[in-house]
């Protein structure tokens, strides 16, 4: 196992503090820009910029389409379509719970035990979740339905990843926001109206966010964050994922001036709670 360096530190924290700004940055995109537009922009973005890494094996073109569905629309897609009704904080909790759904898809394909222990951890994660859904003006219940289902998509995304496991990460962000675009595009045309009107007349801060999720999330956050995993071991990075989300939520309470309620105190803790004890216990069984 390689020691954590002072510059390995450096970019984790780079990397969580990209992602957990996000949450806000999305949330004030989508005011201006209709969600499946603005994805829709993000990924023919990404695909651009990575298009030197647009390859793959001839065997593996069904496996990238499944998961430019699941992970391109049925994730970020519909993260966009949640974060127009809910609040940023409460997104940046809501969508961890990608992490008990993840679990349960391991024991469905893959025969993974759960065992007692990450069982209570789940319980904890999904009554907390519960609570985050619940609140009162916290967000539409179809932006909370999005936001549920968005991450039960990227629980199911990992597990498309790991039968192409074999394929450069940036390839695979490249040809999953490639083959994203048209269908992406395609609800956007169905389910929304105004989007040329919205881009033409967004304002300049619009697009200054729109480059921060387009660089800074899509690309540089990764391209760190898969150097780090393949230097490091798991359990020397995942615990740091944890202040993404409390990121998320603050960047929400301070940036936004969203409200930070008891259901978001007591179900985030809740949550939080419980997505820590998961990862503890996976990265204990792993050995990692």
């Amino acid at each position: 196992m390689a020691p954590m360096r002072l510059t390995d530190l450096l970019q984790v924290l780079t990397v969580v503090l990209i992602w957990g700004l996000n949450f806000a940055a999305v949330k004030l995109t989508v005011a201006a820009l209709p969600p499946f537009a603005l994805t829709a922009l993000r990924f023919g973005g990404v695909a651009l910029l990575l298009s030197p890494y647009l390859r793959f094996g001839r065997g593996d073109l069904r496996a990238l389409l499944q998961l430019a569905l699941v992970l391109g629309v049925g994730h970020f897609g519909l993260l966009f379509l949640g974060l127009k009704g809910a609040d940023a904080a409460t997104t940046a909790l809501l969508i961890q719970l990608g992490v008990p759904f993840s679990s349960i898809l391991a024991a469905i394909f893959f025969a993974d035990r759960l065992g007692w222990r990450r069982g209570v951890g789940m319980a904890f994660a999904f009554a907390g979740g519960a609570l985050l859904a619940g609140e009162p003006g916290g967000g539409t219940p179809l932006a909370m339905t999005a936001l549920l289902v968005s991450a039960f998509c990227w629980a199911g995304s990992n597990i498309i990843i790991k039968r192409i496991s074999h394929i450069p990460p940036l390839s695979i962000i490249a040809w999953m926001s490639l083959l994203s675009v048209m269908p992406i595009t395609l609800l956007s045309l169905l389910l929304e109206e105004g989007q040329w009107q919205a881009v033409t007349t967004a304002e300049a801060h619009v697009w200054g966010l729109f480059a921060y999720t387009l660089i800074g999330s899509s690309i540089v956050a990764y391209a760190l964050w898969f150097r780090l995993l393949g230097r490091l071991s798991l359990n020397q990075v995942v615990p740091y994922t944890l202040l993404a989300p409390m990121l998320g939520v603050a960047s929400g309470v301070l940036l936004l001036d969203e409200a930070f309620t008891l259901y978001k105190a007591v179900g985030g803790a809740m949550t939080l709670a419980g997505v820590a004890f998961i990862q503890w216990r996976q990265l204990r069984l792993r050995g990692a």
